[in-house]
């Protein structure tokens, strides 16, 4: 209730409000009324039931969803042309992307607009609105160290209690103007967007609204499973989110001034609505909790797959591995919403940025699916194309009503994102010239152990193991070593790690030992890209293969390298900006140690400049 519903969840705290009461208000008569919540009922339905809950989320990679895992199943599309490949990865990284503006502009949107209830209370609160609302945005970025753990099991009963008030709320409001129910038949959103065309497409930018947050039912499949959602959603989550829906409509037809705060207003008793409004900020600090816990968990992917340096990442719990903590993460992420908040003010001016986002992920996933449908699970064209176009030009048309609004904060998420996209772009490309440039001068490592054969260096007591990215090339670290040090250990281990585009990969599958002549060995290690690494404990595995370690006798030898940029006078296949950002971001990243758990008193590192071809 809390991670995978908690954001669609809060959404009717400004939905209708903003439909009625923002940059582009509607009149309030009973045919807009109806039209609107005809519109809600079916993007809902078209979009969240159908698209995400019937047919994206039977796109798993093994179990897990979400943009990450949609693009590792569709770049498995067979004889797709390179051009075809990079086009469908660079879509799921730019959706990565726009999902820290998500990131950004969720907490702020959603605890602002919960306190705001307090301006319903009494105007005399009015100053007070920004200032609670930052205060509990600085203590809900500051609890992130500790973990969920402690507080995840309160989650889910509180959000069953969010979602039976606003069911309850609803119902009330429904028996006072039952009429509202007609709502449901999609006739009124034809005729509403017939004769209010331009409004109608104005209108759509806020009805988006409260299908934001849809997505996460997919990118939090592998907490849960499909089935567990699916039934949540049907049975629960959606006939109480409509209720209040139709509740909120049917209150500003027999009172129009209720539409300053249609959601606040509902309440039956003035008695019961500071409740109501410590209730709501709850369950926005929920929703925003879920939303942060993503973007960590995004990070480490996609530190993962090679799209992002090493950071720093720390474990919240012993039991749950999906409870991590990103210190940089958090204090970015802090820093962003505060000056979003200060900056926007108000609910209704962070309208404007929210949706642009979300609506272009779903169309990305739309496309990243199409691909899935047609190359994995053997759609005809015909049938996969039906898919693309329907919901496709559902995307389009909630997205191209969000892109008027760039100019009034669309920008922000979107700038956001591009941001974000070329950062995880330039270290992908860096991170493959340094492995290129590296490869040139490499030796392999047959020849090298061949050469040995003639006498070679000193053989000294213990285990050597060496990092590669190519475990057929003798590592850099390697001949370093050799020519500084001019010895060799008695067992030289060349260890490659990679990461599969799966979320994890068994302890079963885990290491691979190969033998080589004169002492040396290869050990391939692998990894998931939501699995947690740590060298010491697969090295262990490598006893049921014949290789054992005895820590206090191995050494890890790291390669240090230092990335310095071109001459401007040399050609070079990154821009120059981009080999700048690339060095900044290659000095910055944390040490090999610290991210595969080495132990750092038995590591060597050796270094050496690289000019990026």
């Amino acid at each position: 209730m809390g991670v995978v519903f908690g954001d669609i969840g809060t959404s009717p705290l400004y939905t209708v409000k903003e439909v009625f009461g923002g940059h582009h208000p509607l009149a309030v008569t009973e045919a807009n009324v109806l039209g609107i919540l005809s519109l809600v009922f079916w993007a809902l339905t078209v979009t969240v039931s159908l698209k995400y809950v019937l047919f994206i989320t039977r796109a798993d990679n093994r179990g897990e969803g979400g943009i990450m895992a949609l693009t590792a199943l569709a770049l498995r599309t067979a004889n797709a042309s390179p051009r075809i490949l990079w086009l469908m990865s660079a879509l799921g990284i730019f959706g990565a992307a726009l999902f820290y503006g998500d990131a950004v502009i969720t907490p702020a949107m959603s605890v602002l607009s919960a306190v705001e209830g307090l301006e319903v209370a009494t105007p005399l609160l009015t100053p007070y609105v920004l200032p609670t609302t930052i205060a509990i945005l600085i203590g809900l970025f500051l609890f992130q160290r500790h973990g969920t753990a402690a507080v995840g099991a309160l989650f889910g009963p509180v959000m069953m209690f969010w979602f039976a008030t606003l069911g309850s709320l609803g119902l009330w409001n429904v028996i006072q103007y039952p009429e509202v129910l007609a709502a449901i038949n999609p006739w009124y959103a034809l005729v509403f967007v017939i004769e209010h065309q331009g409004l109608a497409f104005l209108a759509l930018g806020s009805v988006v609204l409260a299908i934001t947050g849809g997505e996460a039912l997919y990118a939090d499949m592998g907490h849960f499973g499909r089935r567990a959602i699916k039934w949540a959603w049907f049975s629960f989550v959606f006939p109480l989110l409509y209720l209040n829906y139709l509740g909120q409509g049917a209150l500003i037809l027999n009172d129009p001034k209720a539409i300053e705060n249609p959601f606040f207003n509902m309440v039956p008793a003035e008695i019961l609505l500071i409740p109501l409004i410590v209730l709501a900020t709850v369950a926005t600090v929920i929703a925003s909790q879920a939303v942060i816990s993503g973007a960590f968990s995004l990070t480490s992917q996609a530190m993962q797959l090679g799209y992002c340096p090493r950071i720093r990442v720390k474990f919240t719990s012993e039991r749950e591995k999906g409870q991590i903590y990103v210190p940089n993460i958090n204090w970015l992420l802090l820093i962003t919403v505060i000056i979003v908040v200060l900056g926007f003010r108000s609910s209704s001016n962070l309208a404007s940025a929210y949706g642009i986002a979300v609506t272009l992920t779903m169309m990305i996933d739309t496309i990243l699916a199409f691909a899935v449908v047609r190359a994995l699970w053997r759609w005809s064209w015909p049938r996969a194309a039906l898919f693309l176009v329907f919901f496709v030009v559902v995307d389009f048309a909630f997205f191209s009503a969000n892109v008027i609004k760039v100019l009034d904060g669309g920008w922000f998420p979107l700038t956001l994102g591009v941001s974000v996209f070329m950062l995880l772009s330039t270290w992908k490309l860096g991170r493959k010239l340094l492995y290129e440039k590296l490869k040139q001068d490499s030796i392999p490592i047959k020849d090298f152990i061949a050469s040995l054969a003639a006498g070679g260096p000193l053989r000294v007591d213990g285990t050597g193991i060496f990092m590669t990215a190519d475990p057929e090339s003798v590592p850099r670290a390697l001949l370093h070593n050799l020519y500084h040090n001019k010895v060799l250990h008695e067992r030289v281990v060349l260890l490659n790690v990679t990461t599969e585009d799966v979320p994890h990969v068994p302890e079963n599958e885990r290491v691979r030992v190969e033998g080589l002549t004169a002492g040396f060995h290869r050990v391939y290690v692998r990894y998931g890209f939501k699995d947690d690494p740590d060298l010491p404990r697969a090295l262990e595995l490598c006893a049921a293969q014949g290789l054992d370690f005895e820590m206090m006798e191995t050494s890890f030898f790291l390669g240090r390298e230092t990335v310095v940029s071109m001459p401007i006078s040399r050609r070079s296949r990154m821009a120059k900006w981009r080999q700048i950002l690339f060095t900044w971001m290659f000095r910055n990243a944390d040490t090999a140690t610290a991210f595969f758990k080495i132990p750092p008193n038995r590591v060597v590192e050796l270094g050496a400049q690289v000019e990026l071809s």
